[in-house]
């Protein structure tokens, strides 16, 4: 059931503790792509997870604004910082943790959220507020995953599947032609570059033009096929803490 459209009696008739919660965030995508893809991206990946779900599954809105600050050399990008967005994060959990929906899976579509989102889901499962379980779709797609970059050929795929008419098809070429082959600077497995504006030209990481909506397809289900199998594995696990050695 998705929150966001509901009523209240709805919401107090579910019968389920788990619920999944899109968390993106608004930033560059290069020149073809919107610069809500991570937000739209998640949202499909939580909806395709929850619609192969044989449970039922409360469906939060999404959060839209995540720790980009790596972007901000583009107009229109949004970030929070790491704390701020900890505690959103885990303040929204609590509020469904307190109607009883306490498992909770945070469905990521943003490479910055990933450390910041792992921290509050311990600390929630930890405090005993809420079981919470970072789910990050994009490395949930087998091999595809290798080809990760940002808004090349996954994020371009899964939005010519889902939202075709959001991509600038007629801005592809040059996409492609000021995108980096890879996320940053390397030396000695150390990155030496902190914002995406230091290796990338346009924003792209990777060739857009290897993503085509049958792969998108293929990204789908892949992913939420991973969400389903997570979402039953958090329904049914022990959840009690572990005593002290």
């Amino acid at each position: 059931m998705d929150l966001t459209t509901a009523t209240w009696t709805d919401a107090r008739d579910l019968e389920t503790d788990l619920a999944v919660v899109p968390v993106g965030s608004t930033e560059q995508h290069g020149p073809h792509a919107p610069l809500g893809t991570d937000v739209a991206t998640a949202e499909a990946v939580a909806d395709a997870g929850v619609d192969r779900c044989e449970r039922e599954v409360a469906r939060a809105p999404a959060i839209p604004v995540g720790v980009a600050e790596e972007h901000r050399q583009f107009p229109g990008t949004m970030w929070v910082s790491a704390d701020t967005f900890r505690d959103y994060v885990g303040e929204a959990v609590s509020s469904l943790a307190h109607h009883g929906f306490d498992r909770v899976v945070l469905v990521n579509g943003h490479g910055g959220n990933v450390d910041a989102l792992r921290e509050v889901g311990g600390r929630l499962t930890r405090d005993g507020d809420a079981y919470a379980v970072p789910f990050t779709w994009f490395e949930a797609v087998g091999d595809h995953s290798a080809d990760m970059g940002h808004g090349g050929p996954l994020e371009t795929a899964l939005l010519r599947h889902c939202d075709p008419d959001s991509v600038r098809e007629d801005r592809i070429d040059e996409a492609r032609d000021g995108a980096a082959d890879g996320w940053g600077e390397w030396t000695s497995h150390a990155n030496l570059a902190y914002d995406a504006a230091e290796f990338t030209e346009n924003g792209v990481v990777g060739d857009p033009g290897d993503g085509d909506a049958a792969r998108g397809a293929e990204l789908l289900d892949l992913a939420g096929d991973a969400l389903a199998r997570l979402l039953e594995a958090v329904a049914e696990r022990d959840v009690s803490r572990p005593a002290d050695r």
